[in-house]
């Protein structure tokens, strides 16, 4: 158990960062989700419409440390290759 003043201070500043964090990846799963159920359902716009929603979410959590930067970039190039890709 924390003693110091500043050890207990930093327990509470980390359990309030853990929960905005975890919101923050929620909101990020949940518009990539958004992209890749557009995407299996075939309708490019709705799929475009989507991407272009997820794109800030993705760098807004690279922004905040939630994600490597590589790893958006991934997932972005990865999602914009699939909806470019329906017919």
């Amino acid at each position: 158990m924390a003693n110091h003043q500043s050890a207990k201070k930093r327990i509470r500043t980390n359990a309030r960062r853990a929960t905005v964090n975890r919101d923050r990846v929620g909101r990020i799963r949940t518009h990539v989700k958004a992209v890749e159920l557009a995407i299996a359902s075939g309708d490019k716009t709705a799929a475009e419409t989507a991407l272009r929603a997820a794109q800030p979410e993705l760098a807004r959590g690279v922004r905040a440390g939630v994600m490597p930067k590589n790893t958006a970039s991934r997932k972005m190039s990865r999602l914009a290759a699939r909806v470019k890709g329906i017919a």
